[in-house]
């Protein structure tokens, strides 16, 4: 297991000896649980094996602990209604608040019977708890990988814009900084202009798993190409191409206005636009699986036009369908792979799935917050160019001798 791996030069190189903004504080929300412990491991052994002349000063104090995970609770009583309640003290602290609110696993008690928490649930604890917090810490951060509302980001028709609502909210309770993972429209953050606010990309994690799970991948614009499903994630694509120096493509939907199925236009047909695919491995790159509908069409389509192996990368993994579509897609030879982060909830069912594989970023999400703490820059975090060549230029070397 990774937590196992000794500390790399990387993280010894990290340059932190500025000062920390505060004593730092970790509160996992329910259903962010088990990342928040990965992360706590991560942070803990870094800042026992850190040396620095400035650590036993008054600055430093609180530096090094067991945990920095600050006990909370969100209790419910049989009404279904709540309550934020911190078990310690966090005046002064340094606070990073992480939640999941597509953790759909989590239940409570709503008049005697089992209910299981929405999104809505989830974002109304992690207000309770900001409130709890009565404005004692220093500076709060909400680590929310998975933006509450993000697909409602713009308005089309007589409609709310719930995300926009929802990130000045968090700014009036108190909040800092928001961190989010490949927001589905990172211009929502025009809401809260004095803010911080980051969207953070997992290409590099999912780049490092696909070069260590296909050994026989050749990473050149003859045999392999990007592709995005839709106009919307062109940005995601052309980063990945440019990076690894591919080629790429775009499918755009075309869709029936006169008609509204599950609250959005049905899609009539995926248009292609690009290159021939023909024998080449293909990478579909997009934010989110739904139900995978799409993302599996546009599989077909590109199978149809001689694709020989196609991954799917995608932040989040949803599939919110089941899993039987996917696992017939793999059987069919359709998908070779689908790799998604363990952001959010990974249901048992799908970790045990031979087409899945899992890009582990509890360790990223420890180092922002590891630098964030000491008020340094995160910039090289935010773009692993450097890092994917690396990786790329270590794997060709090693299909190279085994060769």
């Amino acid at each position: 297991m990774d937590q196992q791996q000794p500390i790399s030069r990387r993280e010894e190189k990290r340059d932190l000896e500025s000062i920390p903004v505060g004593t730092l504080g970790l509160i996992p929300l329910a259903g962010c649980a088990d990342m928040g412990e990965k992360v706590d491991f991560y942070l803990t052994k870094w800042r026992a094996e850190r040396e620095s002349e400035h650590k036993n000063s008054l600055a430093f104090a609180g530096y090094q602990r067991p945990t920095y995970i600050v006990k909370g609770d969100v209790p419910r009583f049989g009404s279904g209604e709540g309550k934020g309640i911190l078990r310690e003290s966090v005046r002064g602290m340094d606070l990073y608040i992480m939640v999941d609110v597509v953790n759909y696993s989590m239940t409570y008690k709503l008049f005697g019977e089992l209910n299981h928490m929405s999104p809505d649930d989830h974002y109304q604890n992690l207000k309770r708890i900001i409130a709890a917090v009565g404005g004692k810490a220093r500076r709060i951060t909400v680590i929310m990988p998975f933006l509450y509302e993000g697909r409602q980001h713009k308005r089309t028709s007589r409609e709310s814009l719930d995300c926009a609502l929802a990130l000045q909210e968090l700014v009036r309770m108190g909040v800092d900084n928001i961190i989010t993972f490949d927001a589905h429209d990172p211009r929502v953050q025009n809401a809260i202009p004095l803010s911080g606010f980051e969207t953070v990309q997992p290409a590099y994690q999912f780049i490092k798993a696909l070069l260590k799970t296909v050994p026989d991948l050749t990473i050149d614009s003859d045999h392999m190409m990007i592709i995005s499903p839709d106009e919307g994630g062109m940005s995601r694509a052309v980063y990945i191409a440019n990076v690894l120096g591919l080629d790429m493509g775009m499918f755009y939907k075309r869709r029936d206005y006169t008609r509204v199925v599950n609250g959005r236009n049905p899609i009539v047909a995926h248009e292609f636009l690009g290159s021939s695919v023909e024998g080449k491995d293909v990478i579909i790159v997009d934010d989110m699986i739904s139900s995978g509908e799409s993302a599996l069409e546009v599989a077909q389509a590109l199978k149809d036009r001689k694709a020989t192996r196609i991954f799917l990368f995608s932040t989040f993994g949803l599939f919110t369908g089941g899993l039987s579509t996917f696992d017939k897609a793999y059987a069919d030879g359709i998908i070779s792979g689908v790799f998604t982060t363990n952001l959010i909830y990974q249901s048992p069912e799908l970790l045990e799935r031979p087409w899945y594989v899992s890009c582990d970023m509890s360790k990223y999400i420890a180092y922002i917050i590891d630098t964030l703490n000491h008020d340094s820059s995160i910039s090289d975090l935010l773009n692993p160019s450097d890092r994917i060549q690396n990786a790329v230029a270590k794997y060709n070397e090693n299909k190279e001798r085994a060769e």
